[in-house]
């Protein structure tokens, strides 16, 4: 029988996980610790891995990981920024993803926090604590209607993110540095992201993390929005300079913003601090600021997705186990 470890566990994979390993006859080993150079050594023995790294993974593993027979990281999530994909190369370790897990819960979750940032809602809530319940222009909001959109990255999650803001009537224009003709009858593209973003009232993002798109959004970038735009990042936080928004929030250039990645989110997300002290100023401040909303990396997080990703993993690990390789493999 067939042995995989699944780092990084949580309580709420477990009974998909059972249920996956039932049904492929394989022992599965649950362990709440990531993948890191002070665990590998408990991949002795087994046969695959599968994890949901957040964090950059020390180039030194995958030396070891070869040593101890492992060919594979079979990631629970669609990002793999986290990875050497050379350096895994190297030593024949392949490593997959789980490209297409439940775009909609992504989508929805972004349309949810626009429209918590359109409605003012979250600074209605805060009147409503203080039994302030008086009717004032700070917390009158616009209709989505009357609204234009911006899509930064159009592929599954964006194409559904345009279409459920179409369906209010939304404006809705995009940029993709691959467009494709299927968007299209959601969204009109623009031929530059400073193009895209300068009429829009909301901005979101659903791009990859990259080498190239490193801090795209910056405080050039931030000063071509259009005055009281709402920003909205469920895709990856890298791809944000954190201090130019605050910068932008701050001499509001920008209305609000809606944060569920965060680009030094690895030493906090998920986990619990409520008996810690955060250290990093400017999470601090992401918590404190009335117009912005910072959930923790949470948007894909429903029971489609959770089931999703556990199969993908799981199943991009045995694969490479009987096969030598997979369908989601990145290098």
């Amino acid at each position: 029988m067939n042995k995989i470890m699944m780092f990084g566990a949580r309580e709420d994979e477990k009974e998909a996980a059972l249920t996956w390993a039932k049904v492929n006859n394989v022992d599965i080993t649950f362990s709440k610790e990531i993948l890191k150079v002070e665990t590998v050594e408990q991949l002795k023995g087994f046969d695959g891995v599968t994890t949901q790294q957040t964090g950059r993974l020390d180039d030194s593993i995958y030396e070891r990981l070869s040593k101890l027979g492992m060919k594979q990281i079979a990631q629970r999530s669609a990002g793999y920024d986290m990875y050497n994909l050379e350096k895994a190369a190297e030593y024949n370790i392949i490593i997959s993803n789980v490209p297409s897990y439940s775009p909609n819960s992504v989508a929805e979750y972004a349309v949810t926090a626009a429209l918590q940032l359109i409605r003012k809602t979250h600074l209605i809530n805060q009147k409503v604590e203080e039994k302030d319940f008086r009717w004032q222009k700070s917390i009158m909001a616009k209709e989505v209607k009357t609204l234009e959109v911006a899509i930064i990255g159009t592929g599954r999650i964006g194409q559904i993110t345009a279409k459920i803001f179409k369906g209010f009537g939304a404006k809705v224009v995009g940029y993709d540095l691959y467009p494709n003709e299927h968007a299209e009858q959601y969204l009109e593209y623009k031929n530059s992201i400073e193009e895209t973003v300068s009429n829009a009232d909301i901005v979101s993002i659903h791009m990859p993390a990259t080498k190239d798109n490193y801090h795209l959004f910056n405080e050039e970038l931030f000063n071509q929005f259009k005055d009281d735009a709402v920003f909205i990042n469920t895709a990856r936080g890298s791809i944000v300079d954190t201090r130019a928004l605050l910068k932008a929030l701050e001499r509001e250039k920008i209305a609000g913003a809606a944060l569920d990645t965060y680009e030094n989110e690895s030493t906090y997300y998920p986990k619990d601090f409520r008996d810690k002290e955060i250290s990093d100023s400017i999470l601090t401040e992401l918590v404190t600021r009335p117009d912005v909303i910072l959930t923790p990396h949470i948007a894909f997080y429903t029971d489609v997705a959770v089931k999703n990703l556990v199969e993908g993993g799981l199943d991009a690990a045995l694969s490479v186990i009987e096969t030598g390789t997979c369908e989601t493999r990145i290098n």
